[in-house]
């Protein structure tokens, strides 16, 4: 009774979808994902390293297999709150990507790229992590083999001479010491094949704060648990981000990186993401209220403010991992109270 009551309730869920997806296949896939939930969520909580890879080898095998149902690619797996599933804006493809963790000092993204197909068909290309692999991230374009890994929850869909591209807005933990937000464009070549990166970006050579210009994708590295902001807000059509200091005066240290308090931005420009340093200029209305300020009119920062927002911080990322580990917060609320809205 209760499978038959969820059937019918996720069948109404997605509406959208029912017509290119029938009951055999939805049943079909409901089993495979119930079978993999529990792999799902011990990827993430379980105490011992050894059993979060373990976890992470069964759960992947089983999505592969619920990916073989004909029409999976409409499918929503809606119980599996660890893995973020993102539709192209034009639902073209779907990505997923995921994290592991072995220890505070070692994390790796993992992730696939399902194409719609007329048929239902499965098409997909699996990515992999290479960023231990190398010492300049942000220096070429990739492939699905060479992946610079982040768990995405933004998809930005652009186009310029005819040509279509999809930013993607991602999270990595990184270490114990930073945290990484990433922007990277996704475009597929000739031969349909997934490619990342190219000479998208446009930025001050000066900035300390960001890699130094040509880039092929766009990151932010910062203190851990510091609460920068990255994402797309459609208010505004920018990519919006924490304008970052350095707070112990280390310019060469990203660990002491912090949010000023204020936004800088990209925006999509013949073909380019080009920097603005106000995104919210030539608009009517700004935010409700200014962002939290960490420094005071003399230039210093503020200890105490800078204690309170880190309890915030920690209080937040507790809830948000408790109740979902991907969960994105609403842009306009960030920019009220100056905290991430990103998970």
């Amino acid at each position: 009774m209760r499978i038959h009551l969820f059937l019918v309730a996720l069948f109404i869920h997605t509406i959208a979808f029912s017509q290119r997806i029938n009951k055999q296949e939805l049943k079909q896939l409901h089993e495979i994902e119930q079978k993999i939930k529990p792999y799902a969520d011990s990827m993430i909580l379980a105490e011992d390293w050894v059993d979060r890879f373990h976890a992470d080898a069964s759960f992947t095998k089983g999505l592969v297999e619920a990916l073989k149902v004909t029409n999976s690619f409409f499918y929503s797996f809606d119980s599996i709150k660890t893995v973020s599933q993102l539709y192209a804006p034009d639902s073209s493809f779907k990505i997923f990507t995921w994290q592991l963790m072995k220890d505070f000092s070692y994390y790796r993204q993992k992730g696939a790229i399902q194409m719609k197909t007329a048929d239902g068909s499965l098409r997909l290309y699996p990515l992999f992590d290479f960023s231990e692999f190398t010492n300049n991230p942000t220096d070429s374009i990739r492939n699905a083999y060479h992946w610079i890994g982040a768990i995405y929850y933004k998809i930005i869909e652009k186009t310029f001479l005819n040509n279509t591209y999809y930013t993607l807005i991602g999270s990595d933990e990184n270490n114990e010491r930073t945290n990484k937000k990433w922007m990277d464009v996704l475009w597929f070549n000739d031969k349909g094949l997934p490619e990342f990166g190219g000479n998208f970006f446009i930025y001050p050579l000066t900035d300390y704060t960001k890699p130094k210009p040509p880039v092929s994708r766009f990151c932010l590295e910062y203190k851990k648990d510091a609460g920068a902001r990255m994402n797309y807000d459609p208010k505004y059509d920018a990519i919006i981000f924490s304008h970052l200091v350095t707070q112990n005066d280390e310019p060469d240290n990203k660990a002491t990186f912090i949010p000023y308090g204020d936004y800088e931005g990209f925006r999509w420009i013949n073909g380019k993401w080009t920097f603005v340093d106000d995104p919210f200029k030539g608009f009517d209305q700004k935010p409700n209220a200014a962002p939290l300020k960490l420094l005071d009119d003399k230039g210093n920062f503020n200890e105490k403010q800078l204690l309170e927002q880190s309890k915030k911080n920690q209080q937040k990322k507790g809830n948000s991992a408790k109740d979902n580990p991907f969960r994105v917060n609403d842009s306009k609320k960030q920019y009220q109270r100056g905290e991430s809205t990103d998970y």
